[in-house]
Formats: structure tokens, sequence, C-alpha cells
């Protein structure tokens, strides 16, 4: 009998539905000695490339497929409670006509059909079905759903009109035999007969969700993810649990089963045979760039690059010369000129449109073609920045250009590049989220019904990962001997454990790249499928950015990345043209700036770029830096692995006699970093002028130490001390040197990088410096259009700290003089924005801001009502409005709230008189003004309670704090501010004063009680305090919200944020 081949596969890829990982599913398959296999996810070709590529390296024949949806209407029909379910059907690639057909489908299905599901209807196959197999699907196929129905004539019908779209030969009745799948059997009977009447082919699949039968219970687990339900819910929609079969059968299990049709498994092989899809992988496609004047690239990028030598240094020393032509030379040679050209156009078209485009990312900021381009706003040859780290004349793949936007202005700048080339030819990238450890280690004990705090003590036990590198369940068990113990000693945690080690790494959600985009040179569609954003409506590839760009189907992909720092630039700009009347060009600012060096030795750092941390201003105050190399070294240091060389730094800066060099030979690479090794370039330079590394073995020792692979870091060990001691260097000292690179793994700055960091954190300080009011201005607005909740009340509530210190009145929101935002008011204070009032959003804003512009500032209350449209200012946005302070012009607080509900009826019944016609309007605008003036005695709130208004609804004590006076004298008892925990390590002791702003009392499983604890200063900053139950006995009658308490424990910094293990608990009086 002819092999089997699995022709119905769902990867991970059909998101929460798929256990099968590519790799393993490919080498399941060469196990079972199978010579091809196709990849059939759910709705989305997401796998597509990885499967290609994965089969070529195992020399298995990859088949491209999905199993689509498809409408019993039209894909354009979407009635509520009549189109939700669809049908599905197996499409293959007989060829790259049929890839490129399938790639349309799946794109239209995305982008025109999505209900509930990407769906694709009848008169899209017909358009698109050349080159394409078609197979009739499981129990719930388009042909399948009416025969179980017992709808023969619909069924019937359905099989001829797909007959006639894909001809004699591409069009299959699909049989399977799972057991318990109620249906099954008899709709084998009736597929079977269908066959024999209308004389089509079958064939026999295995509808495979994961890859051994002892995955069963783990793809349960995964659907249960999906619906949110557990294995204990009863009658779960979504179940394979009862048919634990669906997993990667061998060829003598799938031809037993279909032993009375064995045409059906000889079809497989059949189709296998028809199938043979050539991908173009790692070929750059490069998008039509217009040149003008019908030069060539070559020519044009010659002349730019001329025109700005000459902007940016006005006299072209030979050294400039000699480097610009270099570069060229190299850039015409590899022909990425039209790739510079491209950038260099809307990187300038967003500056001429005033928008602040980053002075460098990444490598790029090493090249003096980018920097007289416009491209990069960094000097590499004032920052010494070797090109070969951007552009290595060795390798055989194209540089990486990652350019930063301001974050609020960066879809202005894509929407450019859309028009530019063509909506059909650019779209931004997919990226796939998968489960962590710990992540999968909490699903799967909700999947299993286990109460939140097991799953969450167990993940907590699992150490973090490190950048770019993920920490596994397996490793986690050899380092966290806590983990280790747990796993052997309790048996739920080991069923816990092992059942999340099948789920971890399998993907769980899919989501819009932050940053990356791609540009084609034809539609889109013929590289990648497409499909909308998730609840949006940007087009974004199916391909993810390692198979979609140079790596993959080869487009031509850049990150476009958001940067809120430069949009507080940007705004702190506008405010200073405003304010002051000067427009400042921040190219133009020496970097020998006195007054803004002199800001960043005080350490007084909220707002820098780069600079915030507590544990960085630490470092900053210490080494009081009066060059940016000071800063560029600062942001590359202080980083995991390299920070330990921090405090060599800072010594050698002050004591030059402690300046020295690892070998004499490194001098002029070392020289600005006092001799200590700071950049992922100096380990590169030090390669190459100790061990007679080329630039292409250089970039092998870059990839090697930042992926920090053992093998191939012990492989770069022994090249480089032999290199070194043929140069003639000892081996001792040759080994003192790689010790000093090892901090650099997966840690390490490229230097280019860091020069542009360090530019803008220079930038945002010198702003900081000289124009306060308009900087603080900026970055109060770009807090509030940040993060939610309370964590955005942080950031505002550090601002207006900041703001005080610097003498700057922040004052509170008004309806006649807050704009959205926050806005500067009489040259010297800043003014609340409406925006960051809670309840308060933007249609009431801009209601407001209309009926204002009128006749000038409200008068009263009533004359508000009388301007402003009421259908977006509702009661809720009143109240809000009133309790947050910005109606006080119009009298107190108490006095509003009582009369507004009666004014807003009476200005209701006015409009609605005036609307009908009716002209009897002045009585009634006498009347409200009676009961205004009867409610007008009402006492107003206490200080107190307008305090809490203001901490309720600007999430902040703005004019002053009602436990001041309390917070202040905790200073000379604590040990450490709020703010300064982040930089501790885990288990430091710790001492900590504050008020109680939020208590959170539970019962352990024990029946004990205990708590958690938000304990905030003056500031408005806060931390999370946990209160075990012994600690919670003898204090609990102190844990009172609002009122003043000191804490003494350990620090836990295990999660994201740092939580204090309370050990004990007094009040202020107590320890006075």
């Amino acid at each position: 009998m002819p092999d089997f081949v699995h022709l119905h596969n769902h990867s991970e890829y059909s998101l929460l539905d798929g256990l099968s990982k590519i790799p393993e599913m490919v080498k399941r398959a060469r196990e079972l000695n199978m010579k091809a296999l196709a990849i059939t996810d759910h709705g989305n070709m997401y796998g597509t490339i990885a499967f290609y590529k994965e089969c070529i390296a195992q020399k298995i024949k990859p088949i491209i497929g999905c199993e689509i949806y498809i409408s019993k209407r039209s894909r354009h029909d979407k009635e509520a409670g009549v189109d939700n379910d669809s049908n599905h059907l197996i499409l293959l690639a007989k060829n790259n006509t049929g890839y490129k057909n399938l790639i349309k489908i799946i794109s239209i299905a995305n982008l025109e059909g999505y209900y509930y599901r990407p769906r694709t209807d009848i008169e899209l196959l017909r358009e698109y079905h050349d080159g394409l197999i078609c197979l009739s699907s499981c129990v719930n196929g388009y042909i399948s759903d009416p025969l179980i129905q017992n709808q023969e004539k619909t069924a019937i019908k359905r099989t001829e009109v797909l007959a006639d779209i894909f001809g004699e030969g591409s069009f299959y009745l699909e049989l399977q035999k799972h057991i318990n799948v109620e249906g099954q059997d008899l709709l084998n009977e009736k597929l079977i007969a269908l066959s024999q009447k209308m004389g089509l082919p079958l064939v026999a699949t295995n509808d495979n969700h994961y890859i051994y039968n002892t995955d069963a219970r783990a793809q349960e687990i995964l659907l249960c993810i999906q619906t949110q339900t557990t294995l204990t819910t009863p009658n779960r929609k979504l179940s394979m649990i009862s048919s634990p079969d669906f997993y990667m059968k061998s060829q003598e299990e799938m031809k037993g089963l279909f032993i009375q049709t064995p045409q059906a498994i000889e079809n497989t092989s059949k189709i296998a045979e028809m199938c043979s899809v050539e991908i173009s992988l790692g070929k750059w496609i490069m998008p039509i760039f217009n040149v003008p004047d019908n030069k060539t690239p070559a020519d044009y990028i010659k002349n730019k690059a001329e025109e700005g030598l000459k902007i940016r240094y006005q006299k072209i020393t030979p050294e400039i010369r000699e480097r610009a032509e270099y570069e060229l030379s190299i850039i015409l040679k590899k022909g990425y000129e039209t790739y510079i050209l491209i950038v260099a156009d809307f990187v300038n078209w967003a500056k001429n449109h005033g928008i602040t485009v980053g002075p460098g990312r990444g490598s790029n900021a090493g090249s003096i073609v980018s920097y007289a381009l416009g491209i990069s706003d960094v000097d590499p040859l004032f920052f010494k920045l070797p090109f070969e780290r951007f552009l290595n004349p060795m390798r055989p793949s194209p540089p990486d250009i990652d350019l930063d936007f301001a974050d609020n202005r960066r879809d202005e700048v894509i929407e450019y590049v859309t028009k530019k080339y063509g909506k059909d030819k650019v779209a931004q990238i997919i990226t796939f989220g998968t489960m962590e450890a710990r992540g999968s280690v909490r699903d799967t004990g909700r999947a299993l019904g286990m109460p939140y705090s097991i799953p969450d003590r167990i993940a907590k036990m699992i150490p973090p990962g490190w950048q770019g590198h993920a920490m596994t369940i397996e490793k986690a068990l050899e380092q966290s001997i806590d983990l280790k113990a747990a796993y052997t000693t309790e048996q739920d945690t080991k069923k816990l454990l092992d059942l999340a080690k099948r789920l971890e790494g399998v993907v769980r959600h899919a989501s819009m790249h932050a940053a990356g985009v791609v540009i084609a040179d034809k539609p889109l569609t013929e590289y990648t499928p497409l499909q909308k954003e998730t609840n949006g409506e940007k087009i974004v590839t199916q391909y993810d950015m390692y198979t979609v760009g140079e790596d993959g189907v080869g487009l031509l992909k850049i990150d476009l990345l958001g940067l809120r720092n430069l949009a507080i630039i940007q705004e702190a700009l506008r405010f200073v043209e405003e304010n002051k009347g000067i427009k400042i060009d921040l190219s133009d600012v020496s970097f020998d700036d006195k007054k803004t060096f002199e800001l960043l030795s005080s350490g007084e750092t909220t707002g820098i770029f780069q600079l915030e941390s507590s544990g960085m201003r630490r470092y900053i105050k210490e080494l009081k830096p009066t060059s940016i190399f000071d800063l560029q070294a600062m942001v590359a240091l202080y980083r995991p692995g390299p920070m330990a060389n921090i405090p060599e730094f800072i010594k050698r800066k002050h004591v030059s006699s402690g300046i020295k060099y690892p070998d004499p030979r490194l001098k002029d690479i070392l020289k600005e970093s006092y001799g200590v090794i700071t950049f992922q370039d100096d380990v590169l330079l030090t390669a190459i002028k100790l061990a007679g590394y080329s630039w292409l073995e250089a970039d092998k020792l870059r990839y090697a130490i930042g992926k920090k692979i053992p093998s191939e870091m012990k492989k770069q060990h022994d090249k480089f001390v032999q290199g070194c001691v043929t140069n003639g260097m000892k081996k001792e000292n040759a080994e003192a040197i790689w010790t000093l690179f090892e901090p650099f793994a997966g840690y390490g700055f490229n230097k280019a990088h860091a020069a542009g960091y360090a530019t803008i954190a220079f930038r945002t300080a010198y702003l900081k410096a000289h124009f306060p009011v308009e900087f603080m201005t900026a970055l109060l607005t770009a807090e509030s259009r940040g993060t939610t909740g309370p964590a955005k009340n942080e950031k505002i509530a550090q601002a207006v700290a900041e703001c005080k210190r610097l003498k700057v009145t922040v004052l509170p929101p008004d309806v006649n003089k807050s704009a959205s935002d926050f806005t500067i008011e009489g040259k010297k204070n800043i003014r609340f924005g409406l925006s960051a009032i809670k309840n308060v959003g933007d249609a009431a804003i801009k209601s407001i801001l209309v009926g204002r512009r009128g006749d000038g500032p409200f008068k009263s209350l009533e004359d508000f009502y009388d301007r402003v449209d009421l259908g977006p200012v509702n009661k809720k946005t009143i109240e809000s409005l009133i309790k947050a302070g910005a109606m006080d012009s119009f009298g107190n607080r108490a006095n509003l709230l009582i009369s507004y509900p009666e004014i807003a009826e009476n200005a209701h019944k006015k409009r609605k008189q005036a609307k009908e016609g009716q002209t009897s309007l002045f009585g009634d605008s006498l009347d409200i003004h009676k009961e205004w003036k009867k409610a007008s005695n009402v006492d107003d709130f206490s200080s107190n309670e307008k305090l809490a208004f203001e901490k309720e609804f600007l999430g902040l004590y703005l004019t002053s704090h009602p436990q001041l006076d309390n917070l202040l004298s905790l200073k000379s008892i604590v040990s450490h501010e709020i703010e300064l925990l982040t930089e501790e390590k885990e288990g430091a002791r710790v001492k900590i004063g504050g008020i109680i702003e939020t208590i959170r009392r539970i019962y352990t499983k024990s029946g004990n009680e205990m708590a958690f604890s938000t304990i905030g200063n003056e500031k408005g900053l806060s931390i999370e305090c946990i209160i075990f139950p012994r600690i919670f006995e003898q204090h609990k009658n102190l844990l009172i919200k609002d009122s003043v308490i000191v804490i003494e424990g350990h620090l836990d910094t295990k999660n994201d944020k740092p939580t204090i293990i309370a050990e004990k608990i007094t009040t202020r009086i107590s320890v006075s």
C-alpha cells in the first residue's frame, strides 16, 4: 500500500487550539517515515514560512494549506444570530499559483469577511481557485454539516459547486475516524455514498491538534484557556478530551483505520505528489523609489550626501571626505542606496512637518552618510563610531535601520509612507505572544480549577529571564531550590508543572508589532497574507518580523518606534516658541552647555531620558558628568552585567592617575571611557586590534556574546586567546581581557546607539535646565496621555512634586482656563488639563472648549449649561468637574452639587422650548437664578474633604496633603524614601513610612487573616506591603485607611515592582 501523508494538521498557530510546535511536528513526521506533511491552521497562514523552512531543513516536502472558514451565505453578510456560524474547508496549494491564491483568499477573508472568524465564500473560491486542491474537512465541513443535519439536497448542491470550482482531481471528500465524535461514522457512510454517486475521490485524514497521544490533557487545558473555563466547567462548548486521539498517528495506525477504503489512504500520497510549492526566501525585495530628474539612485545619493556634508560640516576636511567616499563605495557595492534613500525621504518629511525624530538609534548612527542625509543627528567622527558596526562589508545580510519618532505623531509618518508607496504595498507587522514559564503555570492552574494563590505561589518561584532570553520551567527547576523542592514533594505542584511544560512556549495570541513596517514593490498579497490588527483597522502582515523580512520572504522591513521622550522634546520646543518667542534647533546646541551638566550633576533628573531611575540618579550625582561622552558611557553601562563597571568608571573620571588600559594598543579605543570597556564596539575593536579579527569574524563574536550560546562562546574564547598570543600577548593577559568581555554577554549596548540615547538625554536635560516651565508642561502632558490607572497617577504626582521643587506652580483645573492638556499660564505657571480629571472624556472637553470659545469665560453654572452641548457632558462629568475644583469660580462645591441637577433640568427645558419655537424663556431663566440663590447658604466642604476629592478625581493631592505635617515628620525615622526602594536588592532591610492608601484583607487557606496594603508618601508615590497572618494579628488595630504608619520589613523584588514584607508596624507617635 502507498505511503500515508498527514494533510490536516494544526500547529500552535491555530491559536489556543493547537499544541504542536512546528519543529517538533516536522520531526515527528520524519520519525514516522512520512515523505511530506501539510500545515492547515484555522483561518490563517501565520506558520507557513517557519513550517516551509523547517520541512526543507528536515528533508520533508512541505504542503502549504489552511483550514478556511466558509460563510453559509456571503462573506459580506454579518447579521447577528444568522452569520455567527461558518463551516470548514481544507485548501492545499498545488503550486506557486495556488500558494499566491491561498494568500489572497486568506487576506480577503480577514479584511472583508471577518465576523467572529475570517470567512471566505463561494465567490472568492471561484475567483482564486487556480492551483488549489480542496478537501471537504471535518464534521463541521461545508458538506459534512448538512449531511449530519440530514440536509442531503444542500450537501449535494454544495458538492456540485465545489467540484465545479476546483475541477476534476482537485476536490476530495474527506474521511476521518476519531473515537466518540458524534455522527462521524454515519457521516463517513454518507460521504462514501456521495463519492460513489458523484464520482468524487475520497481522502483519509486525522484532524491533528497535538503530536503525541499523551498530549490530550494538555490540549484540553489549552482549550480551557481559550474559552476561559476550567476542566470542571460543565457542558463546555469546546472540548476534545472525550476523543483523545487528535494526535499524529503513524502510517500503520491510519492504514488500519481505513482498511475498508484503501483508496482514501492512497490519495493522501497522490495529493502530496501533486503539491510542489517553492517559496523564494532570503532575496531582498526593494520598493520602487522614484528618483528626481531621472537620475540613478547611485548618482542621487552621492549628490544628496555631498549637499548634506556641506550643511553639517561647512568645511569638508580630508578625513570627512575619505570617510564619506569609503561609506558610499560600500553602500553602492552592496546595492543599498535605494534602501537608504527611502529612509532619508520619510525621515526628512517628518522633520519638515514638525515631527521630532530621534538623533539616532542602533548602529545606523555610525554612518556619516546617514548623518549627511539627515537620517541621524549624531556625528560619527565626533563620537568615533565605526561604520562597519552598521554596515560590515563582509556581512551578506543588509543592515537594520531603526528609527525613533515622537510617539504622538508616529502614525503620521506611517501614513505618509503608505500614501507614497501605495496602501496595498505598506503594512505593519504581526507579532506573537507566547506562553512564558510563569504565564503557563498561572494559566494551567486556572484551567485545572486551582485557587489563584496556588499557581501564583509556584510562578513566583520561577526566576525571571534575562535580556532576549526567556526563563524556562526546566531551567527554573535547576536554578530555584524552592521550586525543585515543591516539585519533588508536592503532588499537585508536580502535576501543574508537568502540564505547564507542555504549554510553555506555545503561541498564545497575535498582536501588532510595536514598530515594524514593511514596504513592497508590488501588492503585499504577492508575498504575505494580511489581516487587520486585533480590535482595530490597521493592516498587518500575517508573517512576523522573522519571516517577512530578509530572512524570510525578503520584504524591506523598517522599525519605526514611538518614543515618549521625543514627544516631550517636541512639545517643550513648541511651548518655548509660544511662551518665549524663541525657536530652538537642538542640532545647534553645544554639548558643552554648563547649565545642563550642573542640572545632571545635581541628580535631579525627573523627566530626563534614561537617567530617571533612583539608581541612575545616584550614579550620575557621583559621576558629575562634564561631557556628552560621560552620558554616553552611563547609558551603556547601566545594564545588568556592565553595571559592575560603573564604580570604577566614576573613580577613574575623578582620579585621572587611576586610568589604565588593558593593553596600551587600546588607548585610542577606550580613551573617552577612561580605559573601561563600556560598549559592545569596544569588545569588537579589541578583538580586531589584539587578536587580528576581521570585521566578519568580529560580527560572529558579537553574535556569540549577544546570544550567550555556551558552545559559541567557547569557540570565540579559544580563537580570541590564540589570536592575542599569536600577536605577542601572554596567554594569561589574553585570558584576563576575555574576562572583561563576559559582563557584556546579552547586555552590551553598541556605541552608536548609546551616542543617540545620550544625545536625547542631553537634550531633555538642556530643555529642563533652561526652560523648566515649558519642559515640565510637556512632561505632564506626556504623562497624562500615557498609561492609565495608578501608574499614570504616580507619574503625574512625581512630575508635580518636581514642579514644586523647581518652584513652578501647578494650578488646579478650571473650566474657564484649562485646555484639554496641561498648559502654561501667565508665562511661569502650569494649569492642570481637563483630560487629567477622572470621568471627563475627550467629547465632553471638546464641548466645553467650543462653548467657551464663543462668548469667553462662563459666568456661572447656568451660563455653562446654556452654552455647552450637553450631549457628551453628562451628570458624571459635571460631578467630577465640581469635585475636582474645576468649577470653583461658580461658587462653593457643596452648593454646586446641590444645585446642578435642577439647573440641568431647567437648561434642558429651555432648549426644548427653544427648539419648539416657544418664547417664554426669560421666566425660566429667572427661576433658575432664584433656585441658585436659595441654595447658596450651604456650607462648603472642609479642606480635608476637598483634598480627598483631589486624590479621587485628579489621582493625587495637588494643592496640599491632609497628612503633610505627619508625613514630613517621618523623614528622620525612616531608612528609605519610597522612590529609592526600586534600586535595593532582594531581601534588603527597610523601614518606610507613609499613609495607608488602600487596605485589602483576605483569609488564607487555613482561615487566618492577612492583608495587602498600599503605603503612599506626600509626593503621591506608593509601594505595596504584604502583612502575613502573624504580623497582621499583632498590628491589625493600626491598619486603618488614611492613617500614618511606619513599616519595617524586607524587600521582595521577585515581581516587576518591589514589595515590602512587613515584620513590624508602628504609628508615628509610638516611634517618636
